[in-house]
């Protein structure tokens, strides 16, 4: 099998791009392994939470390895066309993407906010709307990072703080993202397509001030509701009041460092490639992966241990989120295949949805979108529905504007919708749980707070934006 494999890599890299997979060619049977790990992740914490805890990445593999060798193995498929494919989702979007969330998780994990914060309503809503602010300019990663313990300790002698955690994946984890292309991977693949940088801050700032002004409403008086029937409310004593006070800034420099990073690999275009197994490489991306690489190492070096001790701070998160999400991304590879063959592959049906007589028809760019972003990842995802207009990025930024716009809400918004959506919801959630918070179930998540909370606001936000 390893000869078979090495076999598989040198063909790649000699037929490069044209082994492709041809999703024109794939049933929808080929999405059983996608299916097949989200409904484990929803399903296996509920009927067998030990088993799970201690096998999810086991399971993971095993729900890849059925794909791949079902791959290998078919006729219209083969071994070359699989390792490329392997190749290529893991040099250009896994790693890049797991690096890129491991600097943010390492360097905002040394970050130590103290002093005294109390776990009122008018603090909780205050550090949503302050991590809300942060997450355009320092991603969603980031800013859920910075403050998801803080506002865990703030809360810790609350009985009722689920729905707390619930609203910040919401806020600080998706909607937050919206304004730039560093807020969320989906937009910055649309300013590596080419669209403007600032088009993005103008058309998204009152569709995301409206969503983001709504929930922090609503969680306002749900907390306030909670707060009134805890036991004993927790309040502030002046007399142990203690002044905040920030351990490890030097790891805000290193934020930067990342942010300029990310900037780098958009704006530096050497137009240098290296091919490797048939992917094509290009110079400013692997800059890029390796300077999250070193500004990981450097804050871990550089950090106090006894800061990260204080932050709880642990590997259990992101090895979680790893493991996962490498199966996701392995297993959505035929997904993503018949998506991008549109009318010829065998979700035509969703494709049809999209346009009519009159041009693109806007809230179902935005529905679908958002849908498929709530399961599949929201990157590609985003992609896939930026091509199927069949546009380039000035014509969707002046004469197809809510097109766009449709597009990107979407895809950031409705990240939110489940656990899986975007990874910052999976690593706010294992940090809570490590906590001793108790998190809904996967389908808890999305029937109690998902579907009763955001879809309302989708259904007037869509009337309002999507004429």
């Amino acid at each position: 099998m390893i000869i078979g494999l090495l076999t598989g890599f040198v063909f790649a890299g000699e037929l490069g791009s044209a082994h492709h997979l041809e999703g024109s060619l794939l049933s929808i049977y080929w999405t059983i392994p996608f299916a097949g790990i989200l409904l484990s992740i929803a399903l296996f914490p509920l009927i067998a939470t030990r088993f799970w805890h201690r096998h999810y990445g086991k399971i993971s593999f095993l729900w890849s390895a059925i794909l791949l060798l079902g791959m290998v193995f078919s006729d219209s498929i083969g071994l070359s066309v699989t390792v490329f494919e392997v190749l290529h989702v893991s040099l250009l979007e896994f790693i890049p993407f797991i690096l890129l969330l491991l600097a943010l998780f390492t360097v905002s994990g040394g970050i130590y906010l103290s002093g005294t914060l109390v776990g009122t309503p008018i603090v909780n809503t205050a550090i949503m709307l302050i991590g809300t602010i942060l997450a355009s300019w320092m991603g969603t990663t980031g800013a859920a990072m910075l403050l998801i313990r803080p506002l865990m300790r703030a809360n810790k002698k609350r009985s009722f703080k689920v729905h707390t955690i619930v609203f910040f994946i919401f806020l600080v984890a998706n909607v937050g993202g919206a304004l730039t292309p560093l807020g969320d991977p989906p937009l910055f693949l649309g300013f590596l397509a080419g669209v403007d940088f600032f088009w993005t801050t103008s058309a998204m700032f009152f569709p995301m001030l409206f969503m983001a002004g709504s929930l922090l409403i609503i969680y306002f008086g749900l907390d306030s509701f909670y707060y009134y029937k805890e036991p004993v409310p927790p309040t502030l004593n002046p007399e142990n009041m203690e002044k905040l006070k920030i351990d490890g800034g030097i790891n805000f420099m290193l934020l930067g460092g990342i942010l300029g990073s990310v900037i780098l690999s958009g704006f530096w275009n050497p137009v240098s490639t290296f091919v490797l197994g048939g992917v094509y490489l290009e110079l400013q991306n692997i800059v890029r992966d390796l300077l999250l690489i070193a500004i990981t190492l450097l804050s871990l070096k550089i950090t106090s241990h006894s800061i990260r001790e204080a932050n709880e701070f642990t590997w259990a998160p992101i090895k979680e989120v790893a493991k996962l999400f490498a199966g996701i991304f392995i297993t959505i590879i035929p997904a993503i295949a018949i998506l991008k063959a549109g009318e010829n592959g065998s979700l035509a049906f969703l494709i049809q949805l999209l346009s009519s007589e009159n041009g693109p028809v806007n809230m179902m760019y935005f529905w679908l979108t958002g849908i498929l972003s709530s399961f599949l990842d929201n990157a590609p995802t985003y992609l896939v529905f930026f091509n199927s207009t069949g546009f380039g990025a000035e014509e969707l930024m002046d004469a197809y504007h809510n097109t766009l716009l449709a597009i990107s809400a979407g895809a950031v918004f409705m990240g939110a919708n489940t656990y899986i959506g975007n990874a910052p919801n999976f690593m706010v959630k294992s940090i809570a749980e490590s906590g001793g918070i108790q998190m809904p179930s996967f389908f808890g998540y999305f029937f109690r707070y998902s579907l009763l909370i955001l879809f309302p606001l989708y259904i007037i936000w869509s009337v309002i934006f999507l004429p």
